[in-house]
């Protein structure tokens, strides 16, 4: 006699564990007049709704975790490589608004 065993459904599976805003329209954003640099601030340790994919050599990758374990030792707190490349991309989008063309990574791209 063969026993079924009854499983949760997709629906129970891949429930919703907290409830989505209500999508709201974005507001208009003026522009500033003067750059801020707080405007881009590395997000953290937050819930991050967007991902990007980014291809590295194995000596950048070696090389990051490497900033990574220095940077724990130093600090004595857990840093991982997400939250390492968000907090230097933070510092590139800060001196891209505050310099330009000016800024130490428009330089290195325009090196490249």
């Amino acid at each position: 006699m063969p026993r079924r065993v009854n499983l949760p459904g997709a629906d129970e599976l891949f429930r919703a564990t907290a409830p989505r805003p209500a999508a709201t329209p974005a507001p208009e954003v003026a522009e500033p007049e003067s750059p801020n640099p707080d405007q881009h601030r590395a997000s953290g340790r937050v819930k991050h709704d967007e991902k990007m994919t980014v291809y590295l050599t194995s000596e950048e990758l070696i090389a990051l975790e490497q900033a990574r374990i220095q940077l724990r030792a130093e600090l004595g707190r857990k840093i991982d490589r997400g939250r390492l490349v968000r907090a230097a991309m933070a510092l590139a989008l800060e001196d891209i608004a505050v310099r330009g063309s000016d800024s130490d990574i428009a330089r290195r791209l325009a090196d490249s």
